[in-house]
């Protein structure tokens, strides 16, 4: 079991050596980042999914003939556990677009990694449910937040999203984030940690989040739905690719667009593929709703979360908006 509640040293060290190997492969191997074309002409492009969830709209896009219809030959794989460790994988060229989520994308650009988001594909919102939160026993002393000053959080990565919204949230509830110790557990164990008493609460997220309600365990507030507009999941891509293949990146992130507006008015097709690519059984991914899915990437949040990543130690710097963005992705200042 991993407990910490400041892994920046440690995330530091291998980013940083992360970043290095990713300089020299991407001279090395994948420099020229010309576009391969299929027989028939159509530009190959290979993505990076998650292992978990929001990939929906990638396969919507295959399925729907929308790559197909864009010129594209598109390869969907999935990629690293930890979605910041995909970064390598689109410098070195082995892919040209990766998923990740908000912490995931600012780790590698607060270490300088060329690497630019293209498009959002999830952001919090309140126009559904929460589809994640903090979670405890039902007789639980912790009511709010701020109650979580002195207790133990399980939580399924350190140093992540999850802790950056653990500790914004505390704050905003007039707690102090540096008084909540976390532990990393499998996500799987999370619903155990939390009825057996091994951690007072856990922040747990999709099939394993109603899980734990179903189990009886009580949600605190509304997840990461507390703080709308904030992206938890992304595309990105490495600047030379990008300046290399404007035209086919423009036609990738448009298909992937329609297929983010088919998913939103098609939640079959939505179970249909998770049924097909997660290991939650269909009965229950019958029985809840899908997500909303969200192109839009809001600079006003995302400028928010990383002041406050940095001031809770979870970011070495704060990176610029002119080294997040590329110019074309679908940004929004609102609030």
């Amino acid at each position: 079991m991993d407990t910490t509640r400041n892994p920046r040293r440690r995330t530091l060290l291998t980013l940083t050596a992360l970043a290095t190997v990713a300089s020299l492969t991407a001279t090395g191997c994948g420099g020229d980042s010309a576009t391969a074309t299929t027989a028939d002409g159509k530009a190959k492009v290979t993505v990076l999914r998650s292992n978990g969830a929001i990939f929906e709209p990638l396969y919507i896009a295959q399925q729907q003939g929308y790559f197909k219809d864009a010129g594209l030959s598109v390869t969907i794989k999935a990629g690293a556990q930890d979605t910041s460790q995909n970064a390598p994988s689109v410098l070195n060229g082995e892919a040209q677009f990766a998923m990740t989520d908000s912490s995931g994308f600012l780790k590698g650009a607060a270490q300088d990694m060329p690497i630019r988001i293209v498009t959002g594909l999830q952001s919090a919102t309140t126009k559904t449910d929460p589809t994640d939160g903090l979670l405890v026993k039902k007789d639980s002393e912790i009511k709010s937040f701020a109650d979580l000053e002195g207790r133990t959080v399980g939580i399924s990565a350190l140093g992540g999203t999850i802790q950056f919204i653990c500790e914004y949230l505390v704050q905003k509830a007039g707690g102090d984030p540096k008084k909540v110790k976390f532990v990393a557990l499998p996500t799987t164990s999370l619903t155990d940690a939390a009825t057996s008493g091994k951690t007072d609460a856990v922040f747990s997220f999709g099939p394993f989040y109603f899980a734990g309600l179903d189990s009886g365990l009580r949600s605190i507030g509304n997840g990461m739905n507390d703080v709308p507009g904030m992206v938890q999941g992304l595309l990105f891509a490495s600047q030379e690719y990008l300046a290399k293949n404007e035209d086919t990146a423009k036609k990738f992130i448009d298909a992937v667009a329609k297929a983010i507006t088919y998913a939103n008015a098609n939640p079959s097709a939505v179970k249909a593929i998770d049924e097909k690519y997660t290991q939650v059984p269909a009965d229950f991914i019958d029985a809840h709703d899908t997500n909303y899915y969200d192109r839009t990437l809001n600079t006003t949040v995302m400028r928010t979360v990383i002041t406050k990543m940095h001031a809770f130690d979870l970011l070495d710097k704060e990176p610029k908006d002119d080294a997040l963005y590329w110019d074309q992705a679908p940004t929004t200042a609102g609030e």
